[in-house]
């Protein structure tokens, strides 16, 4: 059968018939350019588009007769013929489409999200170069990236950090909202350096847009406030033995929490009572032996065997994204939500309030000052701390039984007074 432009057009009946038969051809055609080809090669007939440009012949191949019915490809090849009646290539068209396509494809391939840039930003610009890369981590973890992560890192606009703030005051958390704005401004920052973006979407915000200016507290724990505490703490329902022990150790010997949560074994000497902090675990970059309390040692063992042979003082109790092995710095903050529920009228405190607690209550049972800043591992201010290079270890160790003996009075339920009876128990709000 040879078809001729404008005669015999083609119809479905007869191209399904040269299917069925598997009859094969290089062309015929439908009229206007249109044609038909079916070769050995072709799994399905496929529609081709003729056409002059200037003096060159061309093709565009249309699509397939599976993909593009003959109505369908009549409607394209019309279109084309019009392209090329005002001068356009249609074939040139093609190809400028598919490039486009391509470079989207490559650019889509390129692009990164919000998760990545801030997982390359901490291991580029915070590990190995900050003192605490942890605090950085869950900041990331715990807010950035369930707020915007997910947003590749050029959608993002001032509104998604905006309402990311937001939820993080949401929750009663201002200052934790300052450091989400600090971090994920110095992770845009970063983006803009390397021209991932144009301009930082964090920029505009400042602390007022967050948590506000932050007041320095001054919260510590009364003696019958104290009481009031471990009496919750017996009586919350879902908080654990694990925790117990870990709030009266924080108590005990007035730590860092990040310090004691992430304290591995080896650095505790039970048997000699003691707990070397090395360096890089110190706010204060100095490394320090913490004098434990018989009462401190009783707590430490029970996490130990609480802990089922790991080597971590509070391994990590179930399995974590950001595979940390020991808990995450908020799960205390968790558990000690289910006790202040049960202590509605106790004025609000927070984990990092015990040290201010033990710091107070030193003071008011008779610890001398210079003792009672390096039971906190505090720094000696002035020409004393520069000369003065006496660790205070002894009398570090006296001091903190003294405080030990007061929370376990406190624990109890019962009334204190140091074994040499000079000093009088404390009663109502400390200091």
């Amino acid at each position: 059968m040879k078809n001729t432009v404008g005669e015999n057009r083609l119809t479905d009946a007869h191209i399904r018939a040269w299917i069925r038969a598997g009859e094969r051809f290089e062309g015929r055609a439908d009229g206007g350019g249109l044609y038909l080809r079916y070769r050995a090669a072709d799994s399905v007939p496929v529609w081709r588009f003729r056409y002059r440009f200037g003096s060159v012949p061309r093709v565009v191949i249309l699509g397939d007769y599976g993909n593009l019915s003959l109505s369908d490809a009549r409607k394209e090849a019309r279109r084309m013929a019009a392209q090329v009646v005002l001068g356009i290539d249609p074939a040139g068209e093609k190809k400028e489409r598919k490039r486009t396509a391509l470079a989207k494809i490559e650019a889509d391939r390129l692009r990164i999200t919000v998760g990545q840039l801030a997982d390359d930003y901490f291991e580029r610009m915070v590990l190995g170069r900050w003192k605490h890369p942890n605090i950085v981590r869950s900041r990331i973890e715990k807010d950035i990236k369930p707020n915007i992560g997910r947003l590749f890192v050029e959608d993002v606009k001032p509104a998604h950090i905006d309402a990311m703030l937001q939820a993080v005051l949401k929750r009663g958390a201002p200052t934790v909202a300052n450091d989400v704005l600090r971090w994920v401004r110095r992770v845009f920052d970063y983006a803009v350096k390397r021209h991932m973006v144009p301009y930082n979407p964090a920029a505009a915000f400042g602390l007022n847009d967050a948590g506000g200016k932050e007041e320095a507290r001054d919260r510590a724990l009364s003696r019958d406030e104290l009481v009031a505490l471990f009496d919750a703490m017996r009586r919350a329902q879902g908080f654990s033995v694990e925790n117990f022990h870990t709030v009266k150790l924080l108590l005990l010997l007035a730590v860092r929490k990040g310090e004691l949560i992430a304290a591995p074994l080896s650095e505790f000497n039970l048997d000699g009572g003691v707990w070397s902090l090395p360096a890089e675990r110190t706010k204060t970059g100095v490394a320090v032996d913490i004098p434990l309390s018989p009462a401190a040692v009783v707590s430490l063992r029970e996490l130990i065997r609480l802990g089922c042979g790991s080597t971590w003082l509070l391994p990590a109790r179930k399995a974590q994204s950001r595979m940390l092995p020991h808990i995450h710095e908020n799960t205390l903050n968790v558990a000690l939500s289910k006790v202040k529920k049960l202590l509605p009228d106790l004025e609000s405190f927070t984990v990092h309030d015990f040290r201010r607690t033990a710091r107070t209550h030193l003071a008011a049972i008779g610890v001398e000052p210079h003792i009672a800043e390096r039971c906190l591992n505090h720094k000696i201010k002035g020409v004393e701390g520069v000369y003065n290079r006496h660790d205070y270890f002894e009398e570090r160790r006296k001091a903190l039984q003294l405080w030990a003996s007061f929370l376990l009075a406190c624990e109890s339920g019962q009334e204190w007074a140091p074994a040499d009876g000079k000093v009088v128990p404390l009663r109502g709000r400390a200091g």
